[in-house]
């Protein structure tokens, strides 16, 4: 300007350079050559750069973000509601985790996920999963979730990490009984040292949980649970005296004293009236002490004879477990896994092992399919398992096909794909928590199957099995009425519900919640 002849002090040069850079622009000082004018337009398009993109990415980078994480940390919870206690701690919002949080939800126990990842805990909280957060390994995050009334703490993270837990929370709750997820079966005894109550390691036990659900050698009763001193079994009538009569016909409670609980038809347990007709792939459920059980075994020692191995499609963790278990049984076993490491390492608890994909159908016919009496699937891939469940039905419409799974909406697809048994790793392990917070022992009698033991309503009391319509109406299947320390499985239509006694029935959630709503809302 001084060059136009135009004098200004500083402020007003920078009331001017202010005025332009905002485009508010008064008029009051202007320029009046070009170059003055070009000066101006630099000093108005730098403006708008700097209002338009500078400024509010300041803004929104050192103001409004950290605000906003500001909000979002403190929305999620540090501690439990005072008062709180009998609560379930759990240290992973991992699949075990969700299948025991519906358990938990349906006992009406109070629980709480512990997260340590901030976005991991603003994810959960959103889902409206109760929660805190707070640092694993440190004992204040502890203290708050009030670890000291807990009924138990479940600590799901990694071997490693887990132990780190289990010694932070001795520190503070020397009696809080704690739970610990094992993955390596080496690091069970360490844990164990380092404070816990209970070291599960839930991939072995699932391939044994697997591995005795296979049909081979002969017909034999299997126990799966057991309540007071009785067993719970499936028995394969696969190639038995008992296909194509119907259980009145069968007449098993009146040779051997067991009693017929259920008949597991392609994954799902069907209660019984005693006109069921008995097909080649049906497993019994019976119920009956050791002697009745081992009778029923010496009766059907020689039906069912196959001398073929069965077939083993992945040798990982769960495979290998399975594979170990069935060699302890003295059943052959022959496995097929597409990693060589992984081959080498099962081949002592088998009598044949094939490299290559399950998929090959040439590899599969040498490693048994079309003899073998059961395919046992324990791939990690859900998508795997129904791919070859449906492929080994194709092969062989007798095998009986056992499989792991993974995710619960897939156990209709894959039983339609020609599975007979499915059990899932989220179960198995909810199962197994659960059963310890109630001093119960574990009773593993399938996917979405459980025994409830339960009062009997003031409604039934006084009235028969057959009167109360317990089965038609709920699809539970009644295996026995405890009276006074007296446990009665011989059961008949005509056995009346005492008052003050409890009854032990089998079922799913839907079916417990079904009788609930009929009988204890009838006056």
């Amino acid at each position: 300007m001084e060059l136009e002849g135009q004098h200004h002090s500083w402020v007003t040069g920078f009331y001017w350079t202010l005025t332009v850079m905002s485009t508010l622009g008064f008029g009051d000082i202007t320029f009046a050559s070009d170059i003055g004018r070009a000066f101006s337009i630099v000093v108005l398009l730098s403006g708008i750069v700097m209002l338009l993109i500078v400024l509010p990415f300041a803004f929104i980078r050192h103001f409004y973000v950290p605000l906003l994480e500001s909000k979002k940390k403190n929305k999620v919870p540090r501690q439990v509601p005072s008062g709180t206690k009998d609560h379930v701690l759990i240290c992973s919002y991992d699949v075990i985790a969700r299948d025991l949080m519906e358990r938990l939800k349906q006992e009406n126990t109070p629980y709480y996920i512990i997260e340590n990842n901030l976005e991991k805990a603003l994810e959960i909280h959103d889902d409206h999963v109760p929660e805190l957060y707070g640092k694993l390994d440190n004992e204040d995050t502890f203290a708050r979730a009030n670890v000291k009334d807990a009924k138990l703490v479940l600590v799901n993270r990694d071997d490693i990490i887990n132990t780190k837990i289990i010694l932070t929370i001795r520190n503070i709750a020397p009696t809080v009984p704690i739970v610990a997820i094992a993955t390596d079966i080496e690091s069970v005894d360490v844990q164990q040292l380092s404070g816990a109550d209970h070291v599960l390691p839930i991939r072995k036990w699932l391939g044994e949980q697997l591995a005795n659900r296979v049909n081979a050698q002969h017909a034999k009763s299997q126990p799966i649970g057991q309540y007071e001193d009785l067993l719970i079994a499936e028995l394969p009538v696969h190639n038995t005296p008992l296909v194509s009569k119907t259980i009145k016909e069968a007449g098993l409670r009146k040779k051997f004293g067991v009693s017929v609980v259920g008949i597991w038809e392609r994954g799902r347990l069907q209660s019984i009236n005693g006109n069921e007709k008995l097909e080649n792939d049906s497993v019994l459920v019976i119920i009956g002490n050791k002697e009745q059980l081992h009778s029923v075994d010496e009766i059907f020692l020689d039906y069912n004879v196959n001398p073929n191995p069965v077939l083993l499609i992945g040798g990982g963790r769960v495979g290998s477990a399975a594979a170990e278990s069935l060699h302890k049984n003295g059943i052959l076993v022959n496995v097929v896994d597409k990693d060589p490491g992984i081959c080498k390492k099962v081949s002592s608890f088998c009598n044949q092992v094939f490299a290559g994909k399950a998929s090959d159908y040439e590899l599969l016919k040498r490693a048994g399919i079309l003899e073998a009496p059961s395919v046992l699937l324990t791939t990690h891939d859900d998508t795997m398992n129904i791919f070859l469940a449906s492929y080994c039905r194709q092969l062989n419409k007798k095998v009986r096909i056992v499989s792991r799974i993974s995710e619960a909406r897939n156990i209709d697809i894959i039983h339609r794909a020609g599975a007979n048994f499915v059990l899932s790793y989220s179960t198995l392990g909810a199962e197994a928590v659960l059963s310890i917070s109630k001093g119960q022992e574990l009773t593993v009698l399938g996917e979405g199957i459980n025994l409830f033991i339960i009062p009997i309503p003031a409604s039934l009391e006084g009235k028969s099995l057959a009167e109360s319509g317990i089965g038609a109406k709920t699809g539970l299947s009644v295996i026995a009425i405890k009276e006074n320390s007296e446990v009665i499985t011989l059961l008949s239509a005509n056995t009346l519900l005492p008052q003050g006694a409890e009854i032990v029935m089998l079922g799913n959630i839907e079916m417990k919640n079904k009788f609930n709503e009929i009988y204890d809302t009838v006056v």
